[in-house]
């Protein structure tokens, strides 16, 4: 294992104190938790808590500033963070209009982030939750009950967050999230494993003509290995499994991300974009937005995912209102 750290078992501590150093106009460090939250609070606006296991950054830290997360709390590695860290992240962005949580459906982020609902409630915060599963690859995993959390929590991280921002209720809040949730769909594929600092070596073995479709961003299997495709042959087929989940139809207006894995470089993604947009606009969508870059990773996994969000009037004007992170900014 080659990586730029200290200690292993440190990672995830060292990483928030420097990503709090390095943008301390953005983000602070709450002493003695896993929380980063926003260094400008709005008093009586909704607060909006995202989180999970640490490696897919800039998720979820990143997205966390002026029209997007209020507080992002950063577990272990892969690993979901505590109920009680979670409820430092609650109690963090609570302003007194209650508190969204965004999570992604994996079992323990699921279980952790409701537990941490009730020890808030008791404390008479008002919270309340969506959960995100957007990824088409698959209908259960390893590590959860239906679809995973990918890299479509970015867009109801900024839906909500600008939600947010108008003034709406947390019913409102809650309600733009749900429209985001059910019109987005994303699915990926990798080219190799990443590590795990703790473990040391990587998490599965790939030879090098080979890439898995719809793996998942912990590693977990996805539907095939097969052997390495074109860029365009995998566009398409990650795309066509999108459009056939029957969300996206033609005529749609859509955002589209192309999202890294880690160590996908910005030129192969932009070929992949190439044929993404070719085919939509053969199938008579509209792109309104495509954002290229990372924003969900698998620490230093090679590889991508494609995510469309379907688009009305009121997703488009929470799509183009400012947001000011340090990985989103518009």
């Amino acid at each position: 294992m080659k990586k730029l750290i200290n200690d292993p078992n440190n990672v995830v501590e060292e990483m928030m104190k420097g990503m709090a150093a390095a943008h301390h106009d953005v983000l602070k460090h709450v002493p003695d938790t896993a929380v980063l939250t926003r260094v400008e609070r709005t008093a009586g606006k909704v607060g909006i808590v995202s989180g999970g296991g640490s490696g897919h950054e800039p998720a979820h830290a990143g997205f966390v500033g002026k029209g997007m997360l209020d507080a992002a709390v950063c577990g272990p590695v892969f690993t979901s963070p505590g109920p009680d860290q979670v409820l430092e992240g609650i109690k963090a962005a609570d302003s007194g209009a209650g508190v969204l949580l965004v999570i992604k459906n994996y079992s323990g982020d699921v279980m952790n982030f409701e537990m941490a609902m009730e020890l808030a409630e008791m404390e008479t915060i008002t919270v309340d939750k969506v959960i995100v599963n957007d990824d088409v690859a698959v209908e259960d995993s390893t590590y959860t009950t239906g679809r995973r959390g990918i890299a479509g929590t970015v867009f109801v991280h900024k839906i909500a967050g600008a939600k947010a921002e108008t003034g709406a209720s947390l019913a409102e809040v809650k309600a733009s999230a749900e429209k985001a949730i059910r019109n987005v769909r994303s699915m990926g594929m990798a080219l190799s494993a990443c590590t795990i600092p703790a473990a040391g070596k990587p998490g599965f073995e790939m030879a090098e003509n080979e890439m898995e479709i719809g793996m998942g961003i912990h590693g977990e299997p996805g539907i095939e290995r097969t052997l390495l495709k074109t860029a365009d042959e995998i566009a398409e087929e990650l795309l066509l499994k999108i459009l056939q989940d029957g969300v996206h139809k033609s005529g749609d207006e859509v955002a589209v991300m192309i999202n890294g894995l880690g160590s996908t470089p910005l030129m192969e993604l932009y070929i992949l974009n190439g044929k993404v947009s070719e085919i939509l606009a053969e199938k008579g969508f509209t792109v309104y937005k495509t954002f290229v870059g990372e924003y969900m990773t698998a620490i230093e996994m090679a590889g991508c995912s494609i995510t469309l969000l379907k688009l009305d009037d009121e997703l488009k004007e929470l799509l183009d209102a400012p947001a000011h992170t340090t990985a989103f900014r518009m």
